[in-house]
Protein backbone atom coordinates (compact mmCIF):
# COMPACT_ATOMS: atom_id res chain seq x y z
CA UNK A 1 0.00 0.00 0.00
CA UNK A 2 1.29 3.66 -0.95
CA UNK A 3 2.51 5.80 1.95
CA UNK A 4 0.70 9.14 2.12
CA UNK A 5 2.89 11.71 0.87
CA UNK A 6 2.75 15.71 1.67
CA UNK A 7 1.55 17.18 -1.63
CA UNK A 8 1.31 20.20 -0.90
CA UNK A 9 1.81 22.87 -3.43
CA UNK A 10 5.28 24.36 -3.25
CA UNK A 11 7.46 26.64 -5.89
CA UNK A 12 11.05 24.27 -5.85
CA UNK A 13 14.37 26.27 -5.22
CA UNK A 14 16.05 27.12 -8.69
CA UNK A 15 19.29 27.28 -7.20
CA UNK A 16 21.11 25.01 -4.96
CA UNK A 17 20.08 25.88 -1.81
CA UNK A 18 22.72 26.85 1.09
CA UNK A 19 22.48 26.31 4.45
CA UNK A 20 24.93 28.88 5.72
CA UNK A 21 26.73 32.15 5.34
CA UNK A 22 28.87 32.26 2.20
CA UNK A 23 32.33 30.62 2.27
CA UNK A 24 35.32 31.58 0.79
CA UNK A 25 37.27 29.17 -1.82
CA UNK A 26 39.18 27.03 0.28
CA UNK A 27 37.07 26.98 3.32
CA UNK A 28 35.98 23.83 5.88
CA UNK A 29 33.10 21.71 4.54
CA UNK A 30 31.06 23.24 6.98
CA UNK A 31 32.60 26.77 7.29
CA UNK A 32 30.36 29.31 9.09
CA UNK A 33 26.89 26.96 9.81
CA UNK A 34 25.98 26.12 13.45
CA UNK A 35 25.35 22.85 14.32
CA UNK A 36 24.24 20.56 17.06
CA UNK A 37 25.91 17.75 17.41
CA UNK A 38 23.68 15.30 20.01
CA UNK A 39 25.47 12.55 22.26
CA UNK A 40 28.30 14.10 21.90
CA UNK A 41 30.36 13.47 24.85
CA UNK A 42 31.96 10.45 23.10
CA UNK A 43 32.56 7.96 20.32
CA UNK A 44 30.68 8.95 17.09
CA UNK A 45 29.33 12.13 18.73
CA UNK A 46 32.57 13.47 19.76
CA UNK A 47 34.32 12.39 16.54
CA UNK A 48 31.70 14.28 14.51
CA UNK A 49 32.13 17.45 16.82
CA UNK A 50 36.00 17.57 16.64
CA UNK A 51 35.79 17.04 12.60
CA UNK A 52 32.68 19.64 12.08
CA UNK A 53 34.46 22.15 14.25
CA UNK A 54 37.91 21.36 12.10
CA UNK A 55 35.60 22.08 9.19
CA UNK A 56 34.36 25.74 10.20
CA UNK A 57 31.27 24.86 11.87
CA UNK A 58 30.51 26.20 15.15
CA UNK A 59 29.51 23.10 17.10
CA UNK A 60 27.19 22.71 20.36
CA UNK A 61 27.95 19.77 21.76
CA UNK A 62 24.81 17.78 23.59
CA UNK A 63 24.84 14.69 25.96
CA UNK A 64 24.31 13.51 29.47
CA UNK A 65 27.68 13.49 30.87
CA UNK A 66 28.70 16.92 31.63
CA UNK A 67 32.37 15.79 32.18
CA UNK A 68 32.59 14.06 28.53
CA UNK A 69 31.29 17.18 27.24
CA UNK A 70 33.34 19.68 28.71
CA UNK A 71 36.57 17.61 27.87
CA UNK A 72 35.43 17.64 24.50
CA UNK A 73 34.65 21.11 24.11
CA UNK A 74 37.86 22.61 25.89
CA UNK A 75 40.17 19.89 23.16
CA UNK A 76 38.08 21.75 20.50
CA UNK A 77 38.59 25.28 22.13
CA UNK A 78 42.26 24.43 22.27
CA UNK A 79 42.75 23.69 18.47
CA UNK A 80 40.99 26.93 17.84
CA UNK A 81 37.57 25.80 17.04
CA UNK A 82 34.20 27.29 18.28
CA UNK A 83 32.38 24.66 20.43
CA UNK A 84 30.03 25.11 23.73
CA UNK A 85 28.20 22.27 25.36
CA UNK A 86 24.88 21.69 27.05
CA UNK A 87 23.75 18.57 28.92
CA UNK A 88 20.75 17.16 27.40
CA UNK A 89 18.76 14.03 27.77
CA UNK A 90 16.76 12.54 24.80
CA UNK A 91 14.66 11.14 26.93
CA UNK A 92 13.43 14.42 28.61
CA UNK A 93 11.63 16.57 26.15
CA UNK A 94 11.88 19.82 27.92
CA UNK A 95 16.43 18.67 28.02
CA UNK A 96 15.94 18.52 24.45
CA UNK A 97 14.10 21.82 23.20
CA UNK A 98 16.75 23.26 25.80
CA UNK A 99 19.84 21.90 23.83
CA UNK A 100 18.06 23.55 20.44
CA UNK A 101 17.70 26.71 21.99
CA UNK A 102 21.21 27.09 23.46
CA UNK A 103 22.43 26.08 20.08
CA UNK A 104 20.38 29.44 18.58
CA UNK A 105 20.95 31.90 21.70
CA UNK A 106 24.50 30.93 21.07
CA UNK A 107 25.21 31.44 17.56
CA UNK A 108 21.94 32.94 16.07
CA UNK A 109 20.93 30.56 14.25
CA UNK A 110 20.66 26.40 13.73
CA UNK A 111 21.96 25.64 10.12
CA UNK A 112 22.37 22.06 11.01
CA UNK A 113 21.98 19.23 13.34
CA UNK A 114 23.77 15.59 13.94
CA UNK A 115 21.13 13.38 16.13
CA UNK A 116 24.24 10.65 16.90
CA UNK A 117 22.84 9.80 20.29
CA UNK A 118 21.52 6.30 21.08
CA UNK A 119 21.52 3.81 23.99
CA UNK A 120 21.69 0.37 23.31
CA UNK A 121 20.15 -2.84 24.67
CA UNK A 122 21.06 -6.06 26.26
CA UNK A 123 22.03 -8.38 23.71
CA UNK A 124 19.52 -11.70 23.42
CA UNK A 125 15.93 -12.22 22.12
CA UNK A 126 13.23 -9.84 21.74
CA UNK A 127 11.24 -12.08 24.31
CA UNK A 128 14.07 -11.97 27.01
CA UNK A 129 13.70 -7.94 27.11
CA UNK A 130 11.32 -6.58 30.02
CA UNK A 131 8.83 -3.91 29.62
CA UNK A 132 10.98 -1.32 30.94
CA UNK A 133 13.87 -2.10 28.65
CA UNK A 134 11.50 -1.95 25.70
CA UNK A 135 10.13 1.87 26.79
CA UNK A 136 14.21 2.97 27.65
CA UNK A 137 15.06 2.40 24.12
CA UNK A 138 11.78 3.63 22.51
CA UNK A 139 12.34 6.92 24.61
CA UNK A 140 15.89 7.27 23.75
CA UNK A 141 16.21 5.78 19.85
CA UNK A 142 12.86 6.97 18.34
CA UNK A 143 10.87 9.70 20.35
CA UNK A 144 14.33 11.46 21.51
CA UNK A 145 15.01 11.51 17.52
CA UNK A 146 11.43 12.74 16.77
CA UNK A 147 11.78 15.34 19.25
CA UNK A 148 15.08 16.82 18.52
CA UNK A 149 13.87 17.02 14.66
CA UNK A 150 10.84 18.94 15.50
CA UNK A 151 13.28 21.16 18.05
CA UNK A 152 15.54 21.79 15.34
CA UNK A 153 13.48 22.36 12.18
CA UNK A 154 11.60 25.06 14.24
CA UNK A 155 14.86 26.57 14.69
CA UNK A 156 16.05 26.27 11.17
CA UNK A 157 12.96 27.74 9.85
CA UNK A 158 13.13 30.50 12.22
CA UNK A 159 16.86 31.44 11.87
CA UNK A 160 18.45 29.85 8.65
CA UNK A 161 15.54 29.30 7.00
CA UNK A 162 17.06 26.39 5.25
CA UNK A 163 19.56 23.46 6.34
CA UNK A 164 20.14 19.70 6.85
CA UNK A 165 19.65 17.38 9.81
CA UNK A 166 21.39 13.53 9.97
CA UNK A 167 20.12 11.44 12.01
CA UNK A 168 22.40 8.43 12.64
CA UNK A 169 20.96 4.93 12.54
CA UNK A 170 22.52 1.52 12.12
CA UNK A 171 23.62 -1.23 9.72
CA UNK A 172 21.18 -3.29 12.01
CA UNK A 173 18.38 -1.39 11.24
CA UNK A 174 18.56 -2.67 6.77
CA UNK A 175 17.97 -6.35 8.32
CA UNK A 176 16.72 -8.83 11.24
CA UNK A 177 18.79 -8.14 14.15
CA UNK A 178 17.95 -10.94 16.14
CA UNK A 179 21.19 -9.99 18.67
CA UNK A 180 19.79 -6.54 19.35
CA UNK A 181 16.02 -6.71 17.88
CA UNK A 182 14.71 -3.67 20.19
CA UNK A 183 18.22 -1.33 19.15
CA UNK A 184 17.87 -2.66 15.24
CA UNK A 185 13.65 -1.89 15.64
CA UNK A 186 13.88 1.72 16.66
CA UNK A 187 16.87 2.47 14.07
CA UNK A 188 14.21 1.33 11.89
CA UNK A 189 11.87 3.24 12.50
CA UNK A 190 14.32 6.20 12.90
CA UNK A 191 14.65 5.57 9.01
CA UNK A 192 11.17 6.21 8.09
CA UNK A 193 11.23 9.21 10.05
CA UNK A 194 13.76 10.25 8.11
CA UNK A 195 12.59 10.01 4.99
CA UNK A 196 9.04 11.31 5.57
CA UNK A 197 10.94 14.18 7.67
CA UNK A 198 12.45 14.79 4.17
CA UNK A 199 9.43 14.48 2.04
CA UNK A 200 7.49 17.18 4.04
CA UNK A 201 10.50 19.95 4.46
CA UNK A 202 12.59 19.08 1.26
CA UNK A 203 10.19 21.84 -0.16
CA UNK A 204 11.22 24.25 2.27
CA UNK A 205 14.60 23.45 1.38
CA UNK A 206 15.21 21.66 4.57
CA UNK A 207 17.11 18.25 3.82
CA UNK A 208 17.24 14.93 5.80
CA UNK A 209 19.63 11.92 5.56
CA UNK A 210 20.12 9.47 7.96
CA UNK A 211 23.51 7.53 8.12
CA UNK A 212 23.66 3.55 8.84
CA UNK A 213 26.88 2.75 10.19
CA UNK A 214 28.43 -0.62 10.38
CA UNK A 215 30.92 -2.46 13.35
CA UNK A 216 32.57 0.99 14.60
CA UNK A 217 34.89 0.61 17.60
CA UNK A 218 32.77 2.82 20.07
CA UNK A 219 31.83 2.02 23.82
CA UNK A 220 29.13 0.72 22.63
CA UNK A 221 30.55 -1.98 20.35
CA UNK A 222 32.91 -2.65 22.86
CA UNK A 223 29.88 -3.46 25.65
CA UNK A 224 28.62 -5.82 23.01
CA UNK A 225 31.89 -7.43 22.49
CA UNK A 226 32.10 -8.30 26.67
CA UNK A 227 28.58 -9.25 26.12
CA UNK A 228 28.99 -11.57 23.50
CA UNK A 229 32.82 -12.66 23.09
CA UNK A 230 33.93 -12.72 19.31
CA UNK A 231 31.20 -10.62 18.08
CA UNK A 232 33.17 -8.36 16.75
CA UNK A 233 35.73 -10.63 15.03
CA UNK A 234 32.32 -12.61 13.15
CA UNK A 235 31.40 -9.07 11.72
CA UNK A 236 34.29 -8.48 10.18
CA UNK A 237 34.94 -11.77 8.66
CA UNK A 238 31.45 -11.07 7.10
CA UNK A 239 32.72 -6.95 5.91
CA UNK A 240 34.50 -6.56 2.80
CA UNK A 241 37.14 -4.03 4.55
CA UNK A 242 37.80 -6.85 7.04
CA UNK A 243 37.97 -4.62 9.82
CA UNK A 244 35.26 -2.08 11.78
CA UNK A 245 35.47 1.57 11.32
CA UNK A 246 36.87 4.23 13.50
CA UNK A 247 34.94 6.40 15.14
CA UNK A 248 35.95 9.91 12.54
CA UNK A 249 35.18 8.13 9.27
CA UNK A 250 31.52 7.47 10.34
CA UNK A 251 31.59 11.16 10.78
CA UNK A 252 32.91 11.76 7.82
CA UNK A 253 29.82 10.37 5.54
CA UNK A 254 27.63 12.82 8.32
CA UNK A 255 29.77 16.09 7.50
CA UNK A 256 29.32 15.49 3.94
CA UNK A 257 25.32 15.29 4.61
CA UNK A 258 25.51 18.00 6.20
CA UNK A 259 27.33 20.40 3.48
CA UNK A 260 26.31 22.15 1.04
CA UNK A 261 28.07 19.62 -1.15
CA UNK A 262 25.23 17.02 -0.74
CA UNK A 263 23.10 19.84 -1.70
CA UNK A 264 20.81 17.53 -4.27
CA UNK A 265 20.49 14.37 -1.79
CA UNK A 266 17.47 14.13 0.87
CA UNK A 267 15.26 11.46 2.01
CA UNK A 268 18.49 8.86 1.81
CA UNK A 269 19.81 6.11 4.29
CA UNK A 270 23.27 6.04 3.51
CA UNK A 271 25.60 2.71 4.93
CA UNK A 272 28.84 3.29 6.04
CA UNK A 273 29.48 0.30 7.11
CA UNK A 274 32.74 -1.24 5.03
CA UNK A 275 30.35 -2.95 2.19
CA UNK A 276 28.64 -5.38 5.41
CA UNK A 277 25.90 -5.39 3.46
CA UNK A 278 26.62 -5.74 0.01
Amino acid sequence: MDTPRNTSQHTPPTTPPATGPSAPPGAGLLAGKAVLVTGAGRGIGAAAARLFAREGARVVLAARTEAELRAVTDEIRGVGGTADHVRCDLADPASVRAAVDRAVELYGRLDAAFNNAATVQRPGPLDGATEDEVDHVYAVNFKGPWLAMSAEVAAIRATAGKGAIVNNSSVGSLAANPGLPLYGAMKRAVNSLTESAAVTYGPEGIRVNAIAPGTTLTDMVRAWEQAVPGVIEGLNARTPLRRAADPDEIAQAAAWLLSDRSSYVTGTVLPVDGGLRA
